[in-house]
This record gives C-alpha cells, sequence and structure tokens, in this order.
C-alpha cells in the first residue's frame, strides 16, 4: 500500500482467498484493504495515538439518513453526551480532494451537526471548525486534540 502523511503506525493484516486484510480497532474485525479503507485506518490511528480521542467516543462505518437517503460516514467522534464533536470523510490516496468532496462531508454535517470536520485522502488533510450562525466552515491548522475540557460540552 501507498504510503500516507500520516506517522508510522503498526497494523495487524491477515491474508485469506488472496485478499489481504486490516484489523480495525473500532470495528474489532478484520476489513478487506482497499486504498480508501487504508486512508480510514490511518486516520483512526492518527485520532487515537495523535489527538488522544479515547476509543469509546469513535465509531467507524455507519448509516446515516440524508434526505432519505442511506449514506455512511467514515468516522465520528462524539462528545460523553452523543452528540457529534467530529466528522471525518476518507477519500483513497488517488481521489483528489475537491468542492465536491465538502458538499458531501457538508451534507452529512447537516444531519449529525458535528463540530469539526476532516477531509483526507492520506495525503492532504483539511480541519474544519463549524460557524453553524454564519453557515460555513473554518479551516483549521490541526485538529485539537483531546482534553477532558475539549470534549466535553
Amino acid at each position: 500500500m501507498q504510503k500516507l502523511n500520516f506517522p508510522s503506525f503498526s497494523f495487524r493484516f491477515k491474508n485469506s482467498e488472496n485478499k489481504v486484510s486490516i484489523f480495525d480497532d473500532i470495528r474489532k474485525k478484520f476489513i478487506i484493504l482497499t486504498p480508501e479503507e487504508w486512508v480510514r485506518q490511518h486516520t483512526v490511528q492518527f485520532l487515537l495515538k495523535d489527538k488522544n480521542y479515547p476509543k469509546a467516543y469513535l465509531n467507524v462505518e455507519k448509516l446515516v439518513k440524508v434526505n432519505d437517503i442511506n449514506k455512511r460516514y467514515d468516522i465520528v467522534v462524539f462528545y460523553p453526551d452523543g452528540n457529534f464533536f467530529l466528522l471525518v470523510e476518507c477519500k483513497a490516496p488517488e481521489v483528489k480532494i475537491s468542492q465536491d468532496t465538502f458538499d458531501q462531508i457538508a451534507r452529512y454535517n447537516l444531519k449529525l451537526k458535528a463540530e469539526y470536520l476532516m477531509v483526507t485522502n492520506g495525503l492532504n488533510h483539511y480541519f474544519c471548525q463549524m460557524d453553524f450562525e454564519n453557515e460555513c466552515y473554518i479551516f483549521l491548522e490541526e485538529l485539537p486534540a483531546f482534553s477532558n475540557n475539549q470534549i466535553h460540552k
């Protein structure tokens, strides 16, 4: 797999029927290793190890209804009260991050109302804080690290 713009993390792999799988610490199972899954797993480790977000507050690949259509978000981080702290959209490294990508995460966030957004293809990472009052997002240099004060509303 391609080297990504993340710190180096160790992963568990298995090979069966000529398909490589990677272990997902959040879903607690092996997932077929695709380029997008490679980015997703790096992002999960980045949130856990670099940003110190508690594993219990992360969720990966769950359904969300947007305009009566079933969609899947890649990663979310919750507040302890169940509200959404961070919504992450992962793309494969060969997929360029475009306005369409931001439109996609913005549509999901109309429903979820996460305070922070992250869009990544593993090579380029974009971080935003929502300004719900002005209906826009503010680009950030990086995501806030976990602290009890920050993630607790």
